[in-house]
Order: C-alpha cells, then structure tokens, then sequence
C-alpha cells in the first residue's frame, strides 16, 4: 500500500503542479486547445480523486489521531487511541516522538505510531522568514505522511497547535473523502498572543486562521461548555463537550506499591530516605513507609509528612518536593514533589529552586517514567495547581488526574475553573501566594489525622466516584463516529 500511496502523492501533486502551468498559458491558447485542456484536466482529476477516495472492507474501522506536538506528552490523544482500540478501530497515531507513550498505547496492535520530525526553517535572515520556511516545510511533511497512508473513516486532530495541521488536515480529508474532527484543548491565537501580545499582526493571522478552517470540520470536541460556547457564538461552530476524566490507571494506591516506589526513588534522591531515630527498627524504610521486620508488613510511618504534588510547568509539566513547617509543630513538614517537563524557563527555575534554603524544606525534581505518575499521584495528600489558560477557556489535565485518585487540591483561580474545582468540597481555589500560603497551613494543621478538612475533601472524592474517561468517551465520542 505504501507504494502505491507514494505514487498517488506524485501524481497528485503534478497535477497541481500541471494545473498552475496550465493556468498561464489559457489565455494564449485558442478556444479549442483550452477546451481539449480543461478535459484532460478534468479527466485526471477525476482518476487521481478515485484512487485516493477507493474505500476497502477495513475503511471504515480506521482512524488517524494527528498531534502536532510529542505524542509521549499528549495524554488526552493517547487516550482517544486506546478508546478507539477498545471499540475495534484501527488507528493511526501521528505525531513527534520525543519522548516514550505509555506502555498501553505503545503495546496495543491496533495502534500504528507514524513518527514525524519537528522541522526547523531557514536559521538565516529575519525570524519571519524562519517562521514561514518552517510552516512550509511541516505543510508538506504532514500532507504527505497523510496522503500515503491507508485511507481513513475519520481524522482526529488536536488543536492547538493547528498551523499548519488545520489546513492541511482538511485539504487531505476534502480529497480523501474523510471525516475531519478537531479536539480543540484550546485556542493557539491565545498562547501566540503571551509571547507576542494580543494586537500583534501575527496573532490577528492566527485567530484569522482558526476560526476559518475550524468551521471546515465535520465534527468538533472541545474540553469545556465554556469554550463549547465560545466557539458557537463568536465562530458558529458546533462542538461537543468532551470533559477530561482520569482513565482507570489513575486511582489511590495501595500502600505496598507507595512504599514499592518511595524505596525506588529513595536510592537516587536523598529527599525520599528516611530519617529519624526509629529509622534502625525497621528492615527498609522511606520518608513516608515502612516495613516491619516482625512480620514483613508495610505501613504508613506515624510521623510523616505530608506529600503534596504540584502540576504546573516551566511551560510544560512540572512535579516537586518539598518540606514545610506546619503552625503546631516545628517537627512536622510537607513534601511537594515535581515531574520535570520542557519549556523555556526550566532551567532558570532549577537553579531558583537549587538556590532556596528552609529550615524544614527540601527540594528535588526527580524524572517519572510514564507508568510511576500515577502510582506518585495516588501516593499523595494535597495537590497544587498553579495552571493559568491562555484563553480561560480549558481545564487543567493534572487536576483531572488527581482527582481519579482522590486527591484533594488547591487551584490558583481562572474563568472555568468552578466546572471542575468545587471550592470547599474537592479543594480550594486561591489567587495569589498569601492565599495559598494560608490554605497550606490550614489544610495540614491537623495532619495526618483523619477529622480536618483536608480529610474530608479526600471522602468527598471518594464518595462521588466520578465518571471515568471510557465512559465519558463512549458518551460522547462514539456516536460521532457511528452516526451519519
């Protein structure tokens, strides 16, 4: 099949290349050659469009996912293809592969990954040039990966980023004959305009640019009926509301596998180790576990801190730890614990972090392969948000995540935030570092105890359940696919 893609792509593409030729000398032509030329034109466009439309028995149980970013940190697309594997669907995950999938989107048969390279312009000359030459590039690149593989019933494709996916996307689905949805997490128009400034030229492009080819799809999804809104009465387009929901891998975790972990990170971050005068009386031990020599069981150590996890970015994803005196006791603490990501301010934030010095806090950034997160997450007491939208139109992923496993969470304050952060029931929302300063303090006073209110939010997540993303998903994604 690869070949035979390969050879429509290049018919495809001289014939464009034919048509703009022929274009420039219509006008010179007599009446009878532009005639004789319009019907080759037509004849071979209607041949090249047959062959890339020909549908086969597996047609329509194939769907392309398409991210124009690092597959490894795209969650909510790793989840669509497991949901699309489950139902019987084939699928086809584009993306950069910079860093590992999970294991289950990796090890799955239905799921095909097609790697594709993040492309750099021209690094010479005005940085517009760099800019165009590099969306050029990714416009081919990603046209011709789309065009060569088998056809699909449907493209899935995350927005943002959308320039050039967007466009590209629908012209492969207008030629094709496939069904073009966007999942739109949020607004690319509105990350431009916090590097470049809201009435920048090239965020007026992109805003430009989004709304015209979001209403070329066939289908939309988006992450909130606030942005859901927003995109019926500022663009008239209609989507559907796809809240985020913790898969099944993310749930509390049972003490054995928290002490399993803590041991693990415990040999390559001191943090973790144990410290104390009963540490001796125990076979292994850890911060926050450990194993009795008596009869080999694993508990939750009496004087622990508490572990809080915090999902923020250098502008990707982040988790931290760290130590805290607490009002009562100078000898209790809380640990904060990050997962390094990318962005641009990594680095600068390393060495901020590596600078602060506290009586009782201690500080490190251990990396987390994909299958631990949840297992850290699950382990924890209090979560930290610290996630801003560009648009105030998207929720933050990790909180979903903590909430799958029951963790309570403090949230700095945005627009939508209230259809996913309940204020004194699941957590609570601050708006500045007093607040949240505050809110630590008065949340862990009585820990590890089991009356605070720190306690009680955790029965208040438990008592709910919640929706998990299979259900959601069958819900809501579905019928699109199934339906007319």
């Amino acid at each position: 099949m690869a070949d035979t893609g390969t050879s429509v792509s290049v018919a495809t593409l001289s014939l464009l290349v034919f048509v703009l030729l022929a274009g420039v000398y219509l006008t010179s032509l007599n009446a009878l050659w532009t005639l004789l030329l319009i019907i080759i034109i037509v004849t071979l466009s209607t041949q090249i469009l047959r062959k890339l439309r020909r549908r086969d028995a597996l047609t329509e149980r194939r769907v392309c996912v398409l991210v124009l970013g690092d597959i490894g940190r795209s969650p909510r697309m790793q989840y669509h293809s497991l949901s699309l594997s489950k139902h019987g669907y084939n699928v086809t995950f584009v993306g950069y592969l910079g860093s590992t999938p999970h294991r289950d989107v990796s090890g799955d048969e239905r799921i095909r990954i097609i790697p594709i390279s993040e492309v750099r312009g021209i690094q010479v000359g005005p940085r517009v040039m760099t800019y165009v030459t590099k969306v050029i590039l990714q416009s081919l690149q990603l046209f011709l990966v789309l065009l060569n593989m088998d056809l699909q019933s449907h493209i899935l494709m995350q927005n943002p980023p959308g320039l050039p996916s967007m466009a590209v996307t629908w012209l492969v689905c207008a030629l094709r004959g496939s069904q073009f949805t966007i999942d739109w997490h949020n607004y690319g128009y509105t990350i431009m305009a916090l590097s470049h400034g809201p009435n920048h030229p090239i965020v007026w492009l992109a805003q430009w640019y989004e709304r015209l080819f979001g209403r070329f799809s066939s289908h939309n999804l988006c992450v909130t009926n606030a942005m859901k809104d927003d995109l019926q009465i500022n663009w008239n387009i209609k989507a559907t509301t796809l809240y985020d929901k913790p898969p099944a891998i993310f749930t509390e975790t049972p003490v054995e596998l928290q002490h399993d972990l803590f041991m693990r990170l415990a040999k390559t971050h001191l943090q973790f180790q144990a410290c104390g005068e009963n540490a001796a009386e125990e076979m292994d031990r850890t911060a926050f576990t450990g194993r009795h020599a008596s009869d080999l069981s694993v508990t939750l150590t009496s004087g622990r801190p508490a572990l809080l996890i915090s999902s923020t970015s250098w502008t990707g994803q982040y988790t931290t730890y760290t130590h805290h005196p607490l009002p009562r006791s100078t000898d209790m603490c809380f640990h904060l614990c990050v997962r390094p990501g990318k962005g641009p301010q990594k680095e600068h934030y390393k060495k901020m972090i590596a600078t602060l010095r506290f009586e009782h806090v201690k500080i490190c950034t251990p990396w987390l392969e994909a299958e631990d997160y949840p297992v850290l997450l699950g382990s924890a007491d209090l979560g930290v948000c610290l996630h801003k939208s560009s648009s105030g139109l998207d929720l933050p992923m990790k909180v979903v995540d903590m909430f799958g496993c029951c963790l309570p969470v403090c949230a700095i304050h945005f627009n939508c935030l209230h259809e996913l952060v309940k204020h004194e029931e699941n957590g609570l929302i601050f708006r500045d570092s007093q607040e949240l300063a505050g809110q630590l303090k008065s949340l862990l006073q009585d820990f590890p105890g089991s009356q605070g209110r720190l306690a009680q939010f955790r029965r208040n997540l438990q008592a709910g359940g919640g929706q998990r993303w299979d259900q959601n998903w069958d819900q809501n994604v579905l019928p699109l696919l199934t339906g007319p």
